[in-house]
């Protein structure tokens, strides 16, 4: 696991778990993490951040046209 240090400056009004959360959410979302390892990121169960997305504006489902018709034939 890498180590990541952030220098954001002191007018950005956000808590460590916020931009856990936002850095989490957005690599779920561009499919670079499951949600599990999402979650972990932040500490969370796997269902809790998956709650948690649409606070960070990240739908749980995909916009992918190929993943819309895989999900249509597995229905």
């Amino acid at each position: 696991m890498r180590t990541l240090q952030l220098n954001i400056p002191d007018s950005v009004d956000l808590k460590d778990y916020d931009l856990s959360m936002i850095i989490a959410s957005k690599l779920y979302q561009d499919a670079k993490l499951s949600a599990g390892q999402a979650a972990k990121i932040v500490g969370l169960s796997k269902r809790a951040f998956i709650e948690m997305l649409g606070k960070y504006g990240v739908s749980i489902f995909s916009t992918s046209e190929t993943d819309l018709h895989s999900d249509i034939n597995n229905a």
